[in-house]
């Protein structure tokens, strides 16, 4: 669908709120907390940005998006955007909904993966239901909306800066009941701490939910190697600085997927043999070792050829 920039503010110096209507003035299409909208920006691809949600109700479709300077680009589009303009986008889709419990849950932000956060909070808060919001950020030009926070759920909200005030992960983790939901949304190197310190603590990984806020990236030491799909036989070369759902796509090979960030689940296939090089945040450190599964979104191999079964 067509919609059209109705309004652009700076939440921060590096955070610009975006507003948007539908182009044929019809109503938006709806969608639960955690949602996204994914847009088409032309030759830099497409770029999926959280959907907000406040207490207060607006009947607009609001994202937050963060420029990022030395990134693809996604970013550095959106912000040059100016109100009156028409961009394509796909229909809502959650991967990251709030699962429907009396339990109590934890929100842990990092940078601006807050946006789902309080699309969370706003709905939790609607249905009384306890909740603890914690969001860190690198300084206070990537902290949006710490007042709004505050004032739309008060003492649920805990704010750290690493510059100044840093958050204790471990500490936050040891302190949750053993039935508490764990929500996560930010950057890798934070997602893979809390989820650590959160198992160490006792949480069970099923209550684990994640959603990641950076694409993969090619490592160091990356190499080409083959995927062979098990039923057909056919073998297509992964480059290294390819992913595997690239090479298939390349290929000609239709492929199940979403997120391509190792956080939603949908490309997850069954691996017949070779060695899964992992680098998602779904599967459980038991599925991780069994090897037995992967998702190509973002993971790799060890060993030259993957047998796999999609």
């Amino acid at each position: 669908m067509k919609l059209i920039l109705e309004q652009a503010e700076a939440a921060t110096p590096l955070i610009r709120v975006m507003k948007f209507r539908s182009a044929s003035g019809n109503a938006l299409s709806g969608y639960s907390a955690g949602a996204h909208i994914e847009f088409e920006l032309g030759d830099t691809g497409k770029r999926r940005y959280s959907l907000v949600d406040w207490p207060s109700a607006c009947d607009l479709y609001t994202v937050a998006v963060q420029r990022e300077d030395t990134g693809d680009g996604g970013s550095q589009v959106m912000h040059k955007m100016s109100a009156g303009q028409t961009i394509e986008v796909e229909l809502p889709k959650n991967n990251f909904s709030l699962v429907d419990s009396a339990e109590p849950v934890l929100l842990l932000a990092g940078g601006i993966g807050i946006t789902p956060m309080i699309s969370m909070a706003t709905q939790l808060q609607k249905q009384s239901r306890t909740f603890q919001l914690h969001y860190r950020a690198r300084d206070a030009s990537r902290m949006g909306f710490a007042d709004s926070l505050t004032e739309a759920f008060g003492d649920a909200v805990s704010l750290y800066l690493d510059d100044s005030n840093p958050l204790d992960v471990a500490a936050l983790m040891r302190s949750q009941a053993p039935n508490t939901l764990v929500y996560l949304c930010g950057p890798r190197g934070m997602i893979d701490a809390a989820r650590a310190a959160a198992v160490s603590a006792g949480l069970p990984e099923s209550a684990i939910h994640i959603e990641l806020f950076t694409t993969a990236e090619i490592q160091q030491g990356d190499t080409a190697f083959e995927v062979e799909i098990s039923d057909s036989g056919q073998v297509v070369n992964v480059a290294a600085n390819q992913t595997i759902i690239e090479a298939l796509e390349s290929a000609g090979i239709d492929v199940m997927y979403d997120c391509q960030r190792g956080d939603c689940g949908i490309c997850q296939c069954d691996v017949i043999s070779g060695i899964p090089d992992h680098r998602d945040v779904v599967l459980s450190d038991a599925e991780r070792e069994s090897g037995r599964v992967m998702q190509i979104c973002v993971s790799r191999s060890k060993s030259p050829r993957l047998v796999i079964d999609i």
